[in-house]
């Protein structure tokens, strides 16, 4: 995944010729609490953020007098890989980044509730949709052989005495989200994920000799 799979194209559009006053009522009807300030060709050349504008006395000030400028301000590449977006956030302790392309156009922006929202959907990715896809990665493996190994490493883990049927129901059942809770984290989710390939392998070649 990109930033671009991530970033919002409904953009603002602030200017340096604006006053303080129309960029209040513009960021007020769009809530929007940070924007980017733009050239003509929508280059990005400053940042304003709602906090700036609150402290001032002269609402006519323009905003070229009182943006943030360029080397201050930052940034994303559309194809920068979507962690970075994610990194950037979280060490900088902003809440949107305006997103360039290659002409250093403002094209988006990622917001934090845009973060939230991509990792809400992809927790509510099915379970089984998953195990679907590890099936086809491993070559040779069917679904029941992939099930019967499932139960095995079940067993393994917590002891839980479960059919393959009963352990296919449960996948239909559960999101990605809820499966990593359950197994204490996303590390614990994938290292079982894999044990379970390795077992369905193993048990595929000592079948055939």
């Amino acid at each position: 995944m990109k930033v671009k799979d991530l970033m919002d194209t409904n953009i603002l559009k602030i200017y340096p010729d604006f006053t303080a006053k129309k960029t209040v009522e513009l960021m007020y009807k769009r809530k929007r609490f940070s924007t980017a300030v733009l050239d003509d060709e929508d280059r990005l050349i400053g940042w304003i953020m709602s906090l700036d504008l609150a402290i001032l006395d002269d609402k006519n000030v323009l905003i070229k007098d009182i943006m943030h400028p360029l080397d201050k301000i930052i940034t994303l590449h559309e194809n920068d890989p979507a962690r970075d977006a994610v990194v950037k956030i979280v060490k900088h302790k902003v809440i949107s980044i305006p997103v360039l392309n290659n002409e250093r156009n403002v094209i988006g922006m990622v917001r934090n509730c845009d973060i939230t929202k991509t990792l809400a959907k992809l927790y509510d990715i099915p379970l089984d949709s998953l195990f679907k896809t590890l099936q086809k990665e491993i070559k040779g493996i069917t679904w029941e052989e992939l099930m019967d190994a499932s139960t095995i490493i079940t067993k393994q883990t917590t002891n839980e005495e479960i059919t393959a049927e009963e352990y296919e129901k449960k996948l239909k059942n559960t999101t990605f989200g809820q499966a990593i809770w359950a197994c204490g984290g996303l590390e614990k989710f994938f290292a079982g994920l894999i044990k379970i390939g390795e077992v369905a392998i193993a048990r595929k070649i000592a079948r055939r000799k």
